[in-house]
């Protein structure tokens, strides 16, 4: 019987190093890596008009569709894959459940100080222009007006097993211990780390 391929959902709130993540993880397990803001950069740079406008909820439903269908033809061919976005559960779990049928998946939480978020997502925002087809800006308005979306993000509700990773300053646990979690390597009882918990 051959084992089927495993799905890694790299989830958190805006600024919390995901990206960056996912593409490490991937490359050291050589899986492919699918991440949302990637696809929808892409998507938007082939779909805008002559006068480089985007329609942005047109493309943020492209962008979810997009990003969900590809997850599904790579987990059917066979092929373990990272996923990365900043979705919350109501956007991350409809589109899993059905994957759970093709894949064993489970769920990377990257948590992170909202002040170093804040500063993240500006940063980037000034630095990266095809950042502008996301909600950075809005995201840093609802930010200073005390609204606190960073630390109201609501994580993935599947019951699977997750592995929350801090990553303030690098990531916590390091990397080869979230590669472990992710190809479901067991490690030795008794060696007193306990980061990986299953999501209620």
């Amino acid at each position: 019987m051959t084992e089927r391929p495993t799905l890694v959902a790299v989830s958190g709130p805006p600024g919390a190093g995901k990206t960056s993540l996912a593409h490490a993880l991937a490359d050291a397990l050589g899986w492919p890596a699918v991440c949302r803001d990637e696809i929808k950069e892409r998507l938007a740079a082939t779909g805008a008009d002559p006068a480089g406008d985007v329609d942005l909820r047109t493309l943020d439903l492209r962008t979810l569709e997009t990003f969900f269908h590809t997850l599904g033809e790579l987990l059917e061919s066979g092929t373990s894959v990272v996923a990365e976005a900043a979705f919350q559960d109501r956007l991350w779990r409809p589109g899993l459940e059905p994957l759970a049928d093709l894949a064993s998946i489970r769920v990377v939480r990257c948590v992170v100080d909202p002040e170093l978020a804040r500063d993240r997502i500006t940063r980037r925002a000034a630095e990266t222009p095809s950042r502008a087809v996301h909600a950075d800006a809005d995201l840093l308005r609802r930010i200073a007006e005390g609204k606190r979306p960073i630390e109201s993000w609501v994580p993935i509700a599947l019951d699977v097993p997750c592995l929350v990773v801090d990553t303030a300053q690098g990531w916590a646990p390091p990397l080869d211990r979230i590669v472990e979690f992710a190809a479901h390597e067991r490690r030795p009882p008794g060696d007193g780390e306990h980061s990986a918990i299953r999501s209620s």
